[in-house]
């Protein structure tokens, strides 16, 4: 067991490096951590013949499949928008100029 600090005798700066080298220590431990998961996924990927990126679709890859464009800019029609979530400024300014949503359908 970890002997305990009288935390009352320290000086701020006693205190702010001991904070200092606890997160680091925390940090490192969940590094340690995440890595010997890894190691294990990568052993039981490998006992079956597959790699992670094949059971996983990919490092760092979304399995939501981008939406398809339903609107475009008709000043720039490179600029799309799928209708989804937050609507681009483009689209905003149309609407309030009077422009009919179905005008700017793909």
């Amino acid at each position: 067991m970890v002997k305990k600090a009288d935390l009352s005798k320290m000086s701020m700066d006693e205190l702010k490096e001991l904070r200092k080298d606890v997160e680091a220590a925390i940090k490192g431990f969940a590094e340690r951590r995440r890595a010997e998961a890894m190691k294990a996924i990568e052993a039981v990927a490998k006992e079956h013949g597959m790699s992670v990126d094949e059971i996983v679709g990919g490092k760092g890859k979304s399995r939501k499949a981008k939406a398809p464009a339903k609107y475009a800019n008709p000043v720039n029609p490179s600029e799309t928008w799928s209708g989804r979530g937050r609507q681009p400024a483009w689209y905003k300014e149309a609407i309030s100029a009077g422009k009919n949503p179905e005008s700017m359908a793909i």
